[in-house]
């Protein structure tokens, strides 16, 4: 493992230890170079997938990215960001059990919302208005009158 301080390739694991329900390892490590200390984590990868973008170009999936674009849909809410960690691995489980290699965006987009609509309401519309790509507030109503079941989103509003 290539230290992130001085990228030299001389680390050392000082400790091992289960994370996330055991699905994870979480690795201490030190530099024998520069004796900086930081952490890894090791997760089981089932197989590489394959993004398939609106405009049809493929890439490969980046679970980084995922975890960021969670992220920004929950900042400054009250999610334990241990919730949003076995959300996001939950997630890529998913996709990766699929047994599709290549997968669309807009799969992803809409197992990322129902994730996110059991997680935090307020994150899920949020990430709706971008994935949907809102512009008017009618677009911000339907996804409301979907969350509280009712046939007048503005009910909800007022709640």
């Amino acid at each position: 493992m290539r230290c992130p301080n001085c990228s030299s390739l001389d680390t050392q694991v000082k400790d091992s230890r289960p994370a996330e329900d055991s699905a994870v390892i979480r690795r201490r490590r030190v530099c024998v170079t520069c004796n900086f200390r930081f952490t890894t984590f090791e997760r089981v990868q089932l197989r590489d997938l394959t993004v398939i973008k609106r405009n049809g170009r493929r890439v490969p999936f980046d679970r980084d990215k995922l975890m960021r674009s969670v992220q920004i849909s929950l900042r400054k809410r009250p999610v334990d960001p241990e919730r949003v960690e076995k959300m996001v691995s939950a997630i890529v489980r998913e996709l990766e059990s699929g047994g599709e290699a290549e997968i669309s965006s807009e799969a992803i987009g809409e197992i990322v919302m129902e994730h996110l609509r059991q997680l935090d309401d307020v994150a899920y519309v949020r990430f709706a208005s971008v994935y949907r790509n809102f512009r008017e507030a009618k677009d911000f109503e339907a996804v409301l009158g979907e969350l509280s079941g009712d046939d007048d989103p503005r009910l909800l509003l007022r709640k």
